[in-house]
């Protein structure tokens, strides 16, 4: 179900397939919705905040985020990549959807100390991680404290890349795309197009490439 809707995502990025409708992917009154949404996250919502996107979101997207949010809130002692994670998807909520007058579920607090904490490689592991905040507008706090890191990053891409880890080179490849100051001399287009041919077959990889390229023109 999770590398189906990630597919969809990505169709719908692309601007192929039919308009996009994320309670026509991932229905209400399956069991199994709610952990899909709440894995994908942010990405779930991520052909909205495409412009002048053909179909608008709706009252029923909004039931199936409510759905996802209230079933797996993080709980206590949960990670920051938990925290971030089911911030952004609230943060999504609230940029993309209608809402219906209704309150969403509050935004946890999200720390950033880890950011500068954190050595190379294990950073870019959790910015792979919460590769779905990189979406125009979402997690600015966030964006702000890998803004220092962009060489740490790109560190830590070639390293996904050589060991042909797509998930993680797409993942901190998309946080780049994002990201202003990315040197230069890494040929992060390339190396996106690169990750899309060879890593494509993973619905993940290949969405995260879409967001790339949609939101920020890179990667081809």
């Amino acid at each position: 179900m999770i590398a189906d809707a990630a597919t969809g995502v990505a169709l719908a990025l692309r601007g192929e397939g039919d308009p996009y409708a994320l309670s026509g992917m991932l229905r209400h009154e399956d069991a199994l919705t709610p952990a899909a949404v709440r894995v994908l996250g942010a990405d779930a919502l991520a052909p909205y905040a495409v412009e002048h996107r053909a179909a608008p979101a709706g009252a029923d997207d909004e039931a199936v985020v409510r759905q996802a949010l209230m079933a797996y809130p993080p709980g206590d002692g949960a990670s920051e990549v938990s925290l971030w994670s089911y911030r952004g998807l609230v943060e999504a909520a609230h940029a993309f959807l209608p809402g219906g007058g209704r309150p969403w579920p509050p935004a946890p607090e999200a720390g950033t100390a880890w950011v500068g904490d954190s050595p190379w490689p294990k950073l870019s592991h959790r910015v792979s991680q919460l590769a779905a905040l990189a979406l125009p507008g979402l997690a600015s706090g966030l964006a702000e404290r890998l803004a220092a890191r962009t060489d740490d990053l790109s560190r830590g891409f070639v390293r996904a890349v050589r060991r042909r880890d797509w998930p993680q080179a797409a993942g901190v490849g998309r946080w780049l795309a994002r990201l202003p100051d990315v040197p230069q001399t890494l040929g992060l287009d390339s190396g996106l197009a690169f990750v899309a041919q060879m890593g494509g077959a993973d619905p993940r990889v290949a969405l995260h490439v879409a967001a790339a390229r949609r939101f920020y023109g890179r990667g081809g």
